[in-house]
């Protein structure tokens, strides 16, 4: 077809126009600020020299402290992974399905978008290196949930059941976008080192970084020349402990460098923040509730209680923000009540992100905050619990905070303006608070509880992930404990659960029951291998697995109930089933010589 010289103009205007404004978007992308969520595990508000911290050196978490916006009280959940759901979704942890570490409800449900969906859906590259602990089958794992790069270990830490056998912090093997390999190094340098190649590669894109170390958390494994200088030091309750922060703090700093290397650090917002109270940095005194007692030893910031209780010393905890390009760089207290569900909608305001009006956070944006402003906040009322157990109930260890006033378990009453550390309950003299506080906490749980129906399926028979790993970690169960981690499993640990399940297809299917996981290559009635200390950390030997006299195995799935004799020798006892397409629970049992019975710790289950 032969054009005339106007269709020849009019094309040749729409490509210029169309150039134009591919050329202004790109423009306008590149000029967004990058975003770099720093979540350090187990670390308190006190395990900060810049927090008052006399005996802890961390003098580039410091320099983030007196460079950014700072939040005295900010609040998380007492535990890890309901405090990552909730940054994750700008939601309550209860409302996103996860209120306890293990027993399948620290699996995010499906319906939740995150934080990295939000910023993939506007044109930002997005990666996460470390700790996820939100599940790792699909629909839960971070590529199901908008990262685009991945590097994690599994399950809430390493050496607990999802992650990969024997793994101790030191030349592991960990998940990098899907695929188990291997990598030399130290556990955070890792994570730290393989971020920053992730940010080179998209230096000239906007990019969302969850850099979200497995440090402090436990076991307290770290090079000695991190833990030697607090070693010997009678104030210090776990010097590997504040050795794994010592870690991380060096490793800030290179981040910091190498942003500024790369003229990024401007133009990056940059959060610093923990996800719970102190695992290991405080001790409580002789005779004293081991969680949420008065600390006799070691540093919390005048607090009382510690990771997982109710009281002020579980969930506050350092927030910093940074941001020099968008004038947040100078230390500035913010003494306003805020919360683990504020952090999603603070970055859509600063980065002006477009989300959904239907996603009704339960956070608010800190922005005006950091303006000066506090407006809406003086009577802001938060609610943080911990439920750890399969049905949440009202009350249970949660502290209700509304400015000074702190309400636990619906009973205690404290003023943190005249009494910090929560020594005397002055509920009989204010009624009227109690009864306020108790109004409003009613309300809120009418609200909310109609959420905990939604249940965390795991899907099996999926183009996504096929065959699935199932572990004993998200089993299913009214007991508080599961065996979570490999020291239960080695000491044949007795317990059992159900998986909550979804075929995604009607068809056969393979179930393999194992007790020790695929890459040990272990029969079933075998004991596992001693690893050894290592030389110059504080990594110490594991104990002999011990040995099971395994008998017989059964499962139940959907209306089949099917059992076998065990092959001693084999590393798993394999079912061939048939399987309808819908939603459905796995149970499984090992049968032993004394006829006791127990779970299989690991299932594979493959559609055929």
């Amino acid at each position: 077809m032969t054009m005339n010289l106007s269709q020849t103009k009019y094309i040749s205007l729409l490509f210029s126009v169309l150039l134009f404004a591919s050329c202004t978007s790109q423009e306008e992308q590149k000029g967004k600020p990058n975003v770099i969520l720093i979540m350090v595990d187990d670390q308190g508000y006190g395990d900060l020299s810049s927090l008052g911290n006399e005996y802890i050196k961390t003098p580039n978490m410091d320099y983030l402290h007196d460079n950014s916006a700072r939040f005295t009280q900010y609040h998380v959940s007492p535990t890890c992974a309901p405090t990552r759901a909730a940054i994750m979704t700008g939601h309550h942890s209860n409302r996103t399905g996860v209120w306890h570490t293990v027993n399948g409800r620290s699996l995010i449900l499906e319906r939740e978008t995150t934080m990295a969906q939000i910023f993939k859906e506007n044109g930002y590259s997005t990666g996460i290196f470390g700790k996820w602990h939100l599940g790792d089958n699909y629909p839960f794992r971070p590529e199901d949930k908008g990262f685009d790069e991945v590097l994690v270990h599994g399950g809430g830490g390493i050496e607990q059941t999802m992650d990969y056998w024997d793994n101790d912090y030191f030349d592991d093997t960990y998940i990098h976008n899907g695929k188990l390999e291997k990598f030399d190094g130290f556990c955070t340098d890792i994570w730290f080192e393989n971020a920053k190649k992730y940010i080179g590669e998209n230096k000239d894109k906007p990019f969302f970084c969850y850099l979200s170390t497995n440090a402090a958390h436990s076991p307290y494994f770290v090079d000695d020349k991190y833990s030697d200088p607090y070693k010997d030091n009678e104030n210090i309750p776990n010097a590997a402990f504040y050795g794994l922060i010592a870690n991380v703090d060096e490793n800030v700093g290179k981040l910091v460098e190498y942003l500024k290397s790369i003229e990024l650090m401007d133009n990056t917002i940059i959060i610093f923040t923990t996800d719970n109270g102190t695992a290991a940095g405080a001790k409580m005194a002789k005779g004293e509730d081991r969680l949420d007692g008065f600390v006799g030893k070691g540093f919390n910031a005048g607090m009382r209680g510690v990771k997982a209780s109710m009281y002020e010393g579980g969930h506050r905890v350092p927030l910093f923000i940074h941001w020099k390009d968008g004038g947040i760089s100078t230390g500035k207290d913010i003494d306003e009540l805020t919360a683990h569900y504020d952090i999603l909608p603070t970055l859509i305001d600063l980065c002006e992100l477009q989300a959904s009006t239907e996603l009704n956070f339960d956070g608010k944006s800190l922005t005006p905050l950091m303006a000066g402003n506090t407006e809406g906040f003086e009577d802001r009322i938060i609610i943080t619990n911990s439920q750890r157990i399969e049905n949440p109930e009202p009350w249970r260890r949660t502290a209700l905070m509304q400015s000074n006033w702190r309400l636990i378990n619906g009973e205690e009453l404290y003023d943190l303006n005249t009494d910090p550390e929560q020594r005397v309950n002055i509920a009989e003299q204010h009624p009227e608070k109690l009864d306020e506080f108790k109004t409003a906490y009613d309300a809120w749980w009418a609200e909310i509880s109609p959420s905990y129906q939604d249940q965390p399926y795991i899907y099996v028979g999926h183009e996504a992930e096929n065959p699935v790993k199932l572990y004993s970690h998200d089993w299913h169960t009214d007991a508080v404990a599961s065996p979570w981690h490999q020291r239960h499993i080695r000491s044949g640990y007795r317990d059992n659960g159900y998986w909550l399940l979804k075929v995604a297809e009607s068809g056969k299917y393979a179930v393999k029951l194992r007790r020790w996981p695929m890459e040990t290559k272990l029969a079933l009635n075998a004991e596992a291998p001693i690893r050894p200390a290592k030389e110059g950390t504080s990594v110490r030997a594991s104990k002999k697995g011990k040995a099971l006299n395994i008998t017989a195995a059964r499962l139940a799935i959907q209306d089949l109930a099917l059992s076998k004799e065990v092959d001693s020798d084999s590393e798993y006892v394999e079912f061939e089933i048939e399987l309808e397409k819908g939603q459905t629970q796995l149970k499984t049992w090992f049968t032993l010589d004394n006829e006791e019975e127990l779970g299989a710790y690991f299932v594979i289950v493959e559609k055929l």
